[in-house]
C-alpha cells in the first residue's frame, strides 16, 4: 500500500488531478452561470400572456420539459454528434459547455419561476393598475424579492451538478473523473486513485454546500427581520 501511495502521490500526478478538478469547477461555474441567465429568460417567456407571445411561451415550455427529462449523457452525445456534423473538429470542452448550459437552463428556469411566483400577487396587480410594463414590474418588484428564494436553490443545484459533470468524461472531455481514469489506466492503484477523486469532489462540493446553507439562513433571517419591522 505504501508503494502504491508513493507512486500515486507524486507532484506530477497531483498537478494532473488538480487540473481536472479545476476543469470540473470551471464547467460547473460556466454552466450554472449561463444556466441562471438562460433560466431567467425561459421563466420570463413562460410567464408571458396573450396570443402574440404564445409561440414563445410554448417554445420555452417545450425546452424546459424536454431537457429536464433527457439524461445529461444523452444530451452530451446529441450535442457532440451535432457539433461533429457542423464543425468536425469541435473542441470537446465547448461541446461539454453547450450541453451543460442546455441542461442548467432547463433546471434553473424552474428555480427562477418558483422564485418569481413567490412574490405576492397583489403587489403585481397593483403595479399593473399603475400601468407598469411587464419588464418594469419584473425588474423593480419581482426580482428584488424573488432572488431571496432563487439564490439558495441555485447554489444547491450547483452543488448537485458538480457531480454530474463527471459524465462529461464519457465523451472524452478532460475533467476530474477523466483525470482519475487516466491515472488508473497508467497502472496506478484504482482504489487509491478513485478515493482521491472522491476526496477532490468533496473538497469542491462541501464549501459550496456550506455557502448555500449560510446564504439560505441569512436571507431567511433578513426576511424575518423585515417582516417584524
Amino acid at each position: 500500500m505504501i508503494d502504491h501511495m508513493s507512486a500515486l502521490f507524486t507532484l506530477g500526478n497531483m498537478q494532473f488531478l488538480l487540473r481536472g478538478a479545476g476543469m470540473t469547477l470551471l464547467l460547473t461555474v460556466i454552466g450554472c452561470t449561463a444556466g441562471l441567465i438562460g433560466g431567467f429568460l425561459l421563466a420570463y417567456a413562460r410567464g408571458s400572456k396573450g396570443t402574440p407571445t404564445a409561440p414563445l411561451r410554448w417554445g420555452a415550455t417545450a425546452f424546459v420539459e424536454i431537457f429536464r427529462r433527457i439524461p445529461f449523457l444523452v444530451t452530451l452525445f446529441l450535442v457532440l454528434y451535432t457539433a461533429q456534423m457542423i464543425v468536425p473538429r469541435a473542441p470537446l470542452f465547448w461541446v461539454a459547455v453547450v450541453s451543460i448550459c442546455l441542461l442548467c437552463s432547463a433546471y434553473m428556469a424552474e428555480i427562477v419561476r418558483s422564485g418569481m411566483e413567490s412574490v405576492p400577487a397583489p403587489q403585481i396587480e397593483a403595479a399593473e393598475v399603475m400601468n407598469f410594463s411587464r419588464w418594469r414590474i419584473t425588474w423593480m418588484i419581482v426580482l428584488p424579492q424573488a432572488w431571496k428564494v432563487i439564490l439558495p436553490s441555485a447554489v444547491s443545484y450547483m452543488v448537485m451538478f458538480v457531480k454530474d459533470t463527471a459524465l462529461a468524461s464519457q465523451a472524452g472531455v478532460f475533467e476530474l473523473m477523466f483525470a482519475g481514469k487516466a491515472l488508473a489506466n497508467r497502472g496506478l492503484d484504482p482504489f487509491l486513485v478513485f478515493a482521491t477523486v472522491l476526496f477532490a469532489y468533496f473538497v469542491i462540493s462541501w464549501p459550496l454546500a456550506r455557502f448555500g446553507r449560510w446564504l439560505e439562513a441569512r436571507l431567511a433571517r433578513r426576511t424575518h427581520e423585515g417582516d417584524r419591522r
